[in-house]
């Protein structure tokens, strides 16, 4: 009980970026009558590979959002967990992998470099790849100040993803909007503000 409790945060986090995982893999068939095959069925045995590899694409920029989104969050109300963050990026770059391999499975590797958002998204993929790998306390041990050096690199994966999904015409501004204004939140002298007046808030209510 006393573990929940302390670690309720990120294991809401770990179920809620699982359980869309359940039924992506529920669509899985893997077949060894002619050598090693996988295949994403529907119920009516129709191939589903490029509604898996948009809908892993959406979850991982959902969440490399709301990762981003924590820094605003602590500034505007003073809560903060490191531990939630890191479960929501490992749940960022698990999303972001399988939407790779779905997209090499629909289209190819190859396919990868032959158009500027193709490019963006694989390079926004191979920058979480060390995030991902230093996601955990040891790291954090090991790499002390340079940890956070190394995590800065998620800006620029956002930028790339959001980038991706732009060319795409796909549902990227409300992404931009919000991570807009967790950067203009992030400005010194409004950040400077905003933590202020929380604090008056705070004197006045003691």
């Amino acid at each position: 009980m006393r573990f929940i409790k302390k670690n309720y945060g990120w294991m809401i986090v770990a179920i809620l970026a699982t359980l869309p995982m359940l039924v992506v893999f529920n669509l899985l068939n893997i077949d060894f009558t002619n050598g090693l095959s996988i295949t994403f069925e529907d119920a009516d045995g129709q191939s589903t590979i490029d509604m898996l590899y948009h809908v892993t694409g959406e979850f991982a920029i959902r969440w490399m959002t709301a990762v981003l989104t924590c820094t605003p969050f602590f500034i505007l109300f003073g809560v903060t967990n490191l531990f939630v963050r890191q479960a929501m990026g490992v749940a960022t770059a698990v999303w972001s992998f399988l939407h790779f391999i779905f997209f090499i499975q629909a289209e190819g590797f190859s396919e990868t470099f032959t158009q500027v958002n193709y490019i963006a998204g694989f390079v926004a993929t191979l920058i979480l790849i060390p995030l991902f790998l230093t996601s955990n306390r040891k790291s954090m041990k090991r790499l002390k100040s340079n940890w956070k050096k190394l995590q800065s690199l998620a800006y620029a994966a956002i930028i790339l993803s959001l980038l991706h999904v732009a060319i795409l015409e796909k549902t990227w501004l409300i992404y931009t909007v919000v991570v807009g204004l967790g950067f203009m939140i992030r400005i010194p002298i409004i950040k400077k503000q905003i933590m202020a007046y929380r604090a008056s808030r705070r004197a006045k209510s003691v």
